[in-house]
């Protein structure tokens, strides 16, 4: 019963955490930006997070609600000890997945009411979580490669040139440096390859080249 009440009161106390982060993210991108723009990225960022969360919750496994660090992004704390590498690579994907999804309603809501704010929210969105997929360290990107084996990242690297160029989006090339770190400078490649995550991460990738495309403007901004 001890153990139990504890546990619950551990709950509550990063369930609040979450809550307050979030008022604080709100806050001072609101400061930077504007009511609208702060509250709609801080929204943004929330729909990534949640995209991991329930993806955990869905798989039966323990996650605590997303917490946000104001200026750095936000995380999702879960236990991957155990769990397959293609589990947590589709875990990490699932949050750029969720957020492409956001930027594509804003994008409608853009295209309906010619509101500039809308593009401006889907285009952000939409850089933000491409970046994101970059391979390296602890981004989504980063933990989603290492269910991929040596062949899986040069697509990965191959893709992500071909989308570069095809888009004219220079960011696709950030991922690929990052894969092709993963592919040459690595350590230990995964026992089996994943063809399905293979699919899955340059599904998102393009999907979130699409959108960056289709909005008006260069960079994080409009013209």
């Amino acid at each position: 019963m001890q153990d139990t009440s504890r546990r619950n009161s551990l709950t509550g106390r990063f369930k609040l955490t979450s809550l307050l982060s979030f008022v604080v993210f709100i806050g001072i991108y609101w400061a930077a930006s504007g009511m609208k723009f702060g509250i709609g990225f801080a929204v943004l960022i929330l729909i990534h997070e949640m995209g991991h969360f329930i993806d955990i919750k869905r798989r039966g496994l323990p996650a605590d609600m997303p917490v946000f660090l104001p200026g750095l992004g936000a995380y999702v704390r879960w236990q991957a000890l155990g769990v397959p590498l293609e589990t947590r690579a589709a875990i990490s994907l699932a949050g750029p997945l969720a957020g492409f999804f956001a930027a594509v309603a804003c994008a409608v809501i853009w295209w309906q009411t010619g509101n500039p704010l809308w593009a401006a929210l889907a285009r952000v969105g939409a850089i933000l979580n491409l970046l994101n997929l970059i391979p390296v360290w602890v981004l989504d990107g980063g933990q989603a490669v290492l269910a991929l084996s040596k062949a899986e990242r040069v697509a990965l690297l191959t893709a992500s040139v071909v989308l570069g160029l095809a888009l004219r989006e220079n960011m696709f090339f950030l991922v690929a440096l990052g894969a092709g770190y993963q592919t040459f400078f690595a350590g230990k490649l995964p026992a089996h390859p994943s063809r399905a995550t293979t699919i899955y991460f340059i599904a998102v990738l393009t999907a979130l080249g699409v959108i960056i495309r289709l909005m008006p403007g260069t960079g994080l901004g409009l013209q």
